[in-house]
């Protein structure tokens, strides 16, 4: 099979309190894949978003600024350069006090179906 060329990214709703960028570049949106999700995110200062307990694997790469990642023992930053690694079946929120712009990997790819956010 051939290499499949991706010529742009897909824009999706992100959830919090603030309006925040996601752009899928491999995923259920822009590719139809099941497998892994790719998106770039880029996060205002003072975004939260509701807790979750996903079914999948997140893999985040902060590029600038730094995410708060709470989780029920506490919580850690993550800043420009680091990375992180939350997992299925687990609790944790994102958020983000003076923003931040992160790769976030998602094994298998993010739906909202699975994602189970508090309150849903």
């Amino acid at each position: 099979m051939p290499p499949t060329h991706v010529p742009t990214p897909t824009r999706v709703e992100a959830a919090g309190n603030k309006p925040k960028l996601i752009d899928e570049h491999f995923g259920r949106v822009n590719t139809r894949t099941e497998s892994v999700s790719v998106a770039h995110m880029r996060s205002p200062a003072g975004w939260t978003e509701p807790g979750q307990t996903p079914e999948f694997d997140e893999y985040t790469v902060v590029l600038a600024g730094a995410i708060v990642v709470r989780h029920r023992d506490g919580e850690l930053t993550v800043k420009k350069g680091e990375s992180v690694i939350t997992h299925r079946g687990e609790w944790v929120q994102y958020h983000t006090p003076e923003g931040a712009e992160y790769i976030a990997v998602c094994l298998p790819a993010f739906s909202p179906e699975t994602v189970h956010r508090d309150g849903e």
